[in-house]
């Protein structure tokens, strides 16, 4: 195929060069990072190198990172440890958020995507204090920014441990863990162009979550396992990358902003969830009420261009979207949303290509 555009960067974004050049140096060479002889101590820089990056792009100290395989493994990490406790979570996260705690009260939102701060108010005050509270920052389907530091507030001032996913933040907006007041924030590397299989928990100082993986005194006894030293190095320059990048995602959102004004000409039936809420610049949730998301996705697929129903995680049952449904979505319309994710190889003529797709798929479910 030769025309093919790639639009599911929440999904997970193509790798940098720079990362994948760096990765292979470090494939090349051998040493576990536990180890204390020369080639350990090789291994060992390259982590704690990376340490110090990802520290970096959240403004905490190196030594708040735990390295792991991932963010849902982090976002288990976080929750788990509050099995027997009261915990709220929003009614829009990941499932690996809601998998971690499934006794869990879920916080509504609004029809815009945004945490009803007034319902969360009511349920900090409702009974027995919650033990624990977990937002995301951005929301992966519709892109939607939560007020995290005004939830942190209320909720530490009511003695509550705070969690956020910030896995579809980074590189996105300026990420400040002190000035958001959270106790722990999970990141995943491949969202912001680093390799799969490889995130981080970042915890307060001071805060010592449970022991998640059993094992060896890696990552200061707070997570067993010999370090995937190409992936965690893969993931400090990918934060690196991100901070450095960061301006760029006006252009990005320009990007987006074009193709949902071009969408919105070619058919005055488009819905864009989560419009008028504070968005990341590169996420849309499209809807085109009577199309299914799959019939849209299959045609866009034949014609080269990758976008997603959903979240990843989940894009393959064609279930109704929860996020949607939390937000006051109708069933029948939850089932008809695309979600379209650009970065930071994204082009003008990606969105064209998108676009004149689109508008062909939309034309043959209108004919008669």
């Amino acid at each position: 195929m030769s025309n093919r555009t790639y639009l599911d960067y929440n999904a997970t974004a193509p790798l940098r060069p720079a990362v994948r050049d760096l990765m292979l140096q470090v494939l090349e060479g051998v040493g576990n990072a536990s180890s204390v002889h020369s080639f350990g101590r090789d291994a060992r820089k390259y982590v704690e190198d990376a340490r110090r990056q990802v520290a970096e792009l959240v403004n905490v100290k190196p030594e708040q990172v735990i390295f792991n395989a991932g963010a849902t493994e982090a976002n288990n990490h976080a929750l788990q440890g509050f099995k027997n406790k009261r915990v709220l979570i929003s009614a829009i996260e990941h499932p690996s958020v809601f998998n971690s705690a499934p006794h869990a009260e879920k916080i509504p939102v609004t029809k815009e995507g945004v945490i009803d701060m007034g319902a969360f108010e009511k349920m900090l005050n409702t009974g027995a204090p919650p033990a624990l509270v977990s937002v995301m920052l951005v929301n992966s389907e519709t892109g939607v920014i939560q007020p995290v530091k005004e939830i942190a507030t209320m909720a530490r001032a009511k003695d509550a441990v705070v969690h956020t996913d910030a896995v579809q933040a980074a590189g996105r907006i300026s990420l400040d863990m002190n000035d958001l007041g959270v106790d722990m924030l999970s990141l995943s590397a491949h969202k912001m162009a680093g390799p799969q299989g490889v995130g981080c928990l970042i915890i307060r100082e001071g805060f010592t979550p449970e022991k998640h993986m059993q094992g060896g005194t890696h990552e200061d006894g707070r997570r067993g396992g010999t370090h995937n030293t190409a992936g965690i190095a893969g993931m400090g320059l990918a934060a690196q990358l991100a901070a450095e990048n960061m301006p760029s995602y006006a252009e990005i959102k320009k990007l987006r902003d074009g193709m949902e004004a071009g969408l919105k000409k070619i058919s005055n039936e488009v819905i864009i969830y989560g419009e008028n809420a504070p968005r990341v610049g590169n996420t849309s949730s499209v809807g085109l009420p009577g199309v299914s998301a799959q019939t849209q996705l299959m045609a866009l697929d034949l014609e080269g261009v990758a976008t997603s129903s959903g979240s990843a995680c989940s894009s393959g049952s064609w279930k109704a979207s929860h996020v949607l449904s939390a937000m006051g979505v109708p069933e029948d319309e939850t089932k008809c949303a695309l979600r379209i994710s650009l970065g930071w190889a994204t082009t003008q003529a990606d969105i064209d290509h998108c676009l004149s797709v689109w508008e062909n798929m939309y034309k043959r479910t209108r004919k008669s």
